[in-house]
């Protein structure tokens, strides 16, 4: 593989970035909204795009490898590659990527921050209605009412 595929993985990659943030988003705005019941179908969406990344991300790193190797670069990093590129052209390019990942990875990082936050808050608003709540009775009176003075229940035997 050469310079250009890996612009393009890269390319694919940042594109995948926005797709995540982008899902993220989506789970904010149920989160905010309360529409917890639609929260697994998002999250489902956000593993997909993850597992997507990853195998980018594989992709990437073996591309980077070569080129790293065909530039005679000291690392297989980004950063390593943009050092060694044979042209300014081919740095100017990387650099572009690698200010779009940064910037992609901080947005994401913020959001993703943003929704814990949101979960955390609903979680205990949740654990605060529970105790609230009067579960002490759960019996009813002859009119379907809550029962409060009920004798405790007995136990009878045929004798007697």
């Amino acid at each position: 593989m050469g310079a250009q595929e890996l612009s393009t993985l890269l390319w694919r990659e940042r594109e995948l970035l926005e797709l995540l943030q982008f899902k993220l988003e989506e789970e904010r705005l149920l989160l905010t909204a309360g529409k917890s019941r639609w929260l697994p179908f998002a999250t489902r969406e956000v593993e997909q795009v993850l597992d997507r990344l990853r195998a980018s991300g594989l992709e990437r790193t073996i591309a980077a490898g070569d080129v790293a190797d065909e530039w005679n670069a000291a690392e297989h990093t980004l950063g390593s590659i943009i050092a060694a590129a044979p042209t300014s052209a081919w740095r100017e390019t990387f650099e572009a990527h690698q200010r779009a990942l940064t910037d992609l990875t901080t947005q994401i990082a913020e959001v993703r921050d943003a929704n814990v936050q949101y979960l955390r808050a609903a979680t205990q608003s949740t654990q605060e209605t529970l105790a609230s709540l009067d579960l002490t009775s759960g019996l009813y009176d002859a009119r379907g009412g809550a029962a409060t003075d009920v004798a405790p229940g007995r136990i009878l035997d045929g004798e007697g």
